[in-house]
């Protein structure tokens, strides 16, 4: 396997409550993985508390070369935070009940194929979203019907599709539409919808293809408004045919959105329940984030 020619310094980042009771031993596996090379690979362990702050002095103690999030969708955020803010590039190990930035990226759920990556992988620009000015999303926000969902399974710590399943059938039960006024780059437009999703990326941590020709690297994203629940449409999502019927399903491309909605509704942000609100602002910024990917993607 090929390394990078001159030694590197690692801050690897553990989530410890990232994924299965059958998880992978990752100190052990990245420190196995590391004995027989060059560069040195340092661990921060997440305790849930103040975990941005102490990975920001980390990184200012250890000056490391690379950041590597071990987790899932909120690990990553955490560092990817980070990341930005000391402009280091970013590795990720999928090992979160939900990995959509990991599947966005097509990096693979072996840990010494993952590890590979974020020793000798290629380094790619992708585009960032800030909602409201400073919440960072790098992958899926939205309002209505998935954000009551994650306010459903965070209020009950049900996790993994399982308990993704159940806030799901919860939260059907007592879906309401919303009237909302959305302004894009080019046009503005009034919609009655069960949901609005802010987009940099195709897919959910389930599965679930939401923005089919999404790119996070194009410099836009995508506002999807779910006008209707049909069941073929929602069959589209997790089996990937497409075009939406846009009747059901309506796809605004832009690089900032307004949203305006008469009656509060529940705002989640890369899966994370945010509360309660009636005005979302969002724009892209481009190439923000360094991300290692597989050198033959394309």
């Amino acid at each position: 396997m090929p390394t990078p020619s001159a030694p590197l310094r690692f801050l690897f980042v553990v989530n410890p409550a990232s994924g299965s009771a059958e998880k992978t031993d990752w100190p052990a596996t990245i420190r196995e993985y590391f004995e027989p090379l060059p560069h040195r690979a340092d661990l921060l362990e997440l305790t849930g508390h103040d975990d941005g702050a102490a990975l920001k002095a980390r990184i200012e103690k250890d000056q490391p070369d690379r950041l590597v999030a071990v987790g899932g969708d909120g690990t990553v955020k955490i560092v990817a935070e980070q990341a930005i803010a000391a402009n280091l590039p970013l590795a990720v190990l999928p090992a979160g009940s939900a990995n959509g930035m990991a599947k966005e990226l097509d990096l693979p759920p072996d840990p010494t194929e993952a590890l590979n990556i974020a020793v000798s992988g290629h380094e790619k620009a992708v585009d960032v979203i800030y909602i409201n000015g400073t919440d960072l999303c790098l992958h899926l926000s939205d309002i209505g019907l998935n954000a009551q969902l994650v306010r459903h399974a965070q209020s009950h710590n049900w996790r993994g599709m399982l308990g993704y399943a159940r806030a799901a059938f919860w939260s059907l039960l007592r879906r309401r539409h919303m009237r909302v006024r959305i302004q894009c780059d080019d046009e503005e437009v009034e919609r009655t919808a069960f949901m609005v999703v802010l987009a940099n990326a195709r897919v959910y941590g389930t599965g679930a293809t939401i923005n089919p020709d999404g790119d996070v690297s194009d410099g836009k994203f995508e506002v999807v408004v779910l006008r209707r629940l049909v069941g073929r449409e929602l069959l589209k999502m997790f089996w990937r045919f497409r075009p939406f019927d846009p009747g059901a399903v309506e796809i605004f491309s832009t690089t900032a959105v307004n949203l305006e909605v008469k009656r509060r509704v529940e705002l989640q942000v890369d899966g994370e329940y945010r509360g309660r609100t009636n005005h979302v602002e969002a724009a892209i910024k481009p190439g923000a984030l360094r991300v290692l990917v597989a050198k033959t993607e394309k």
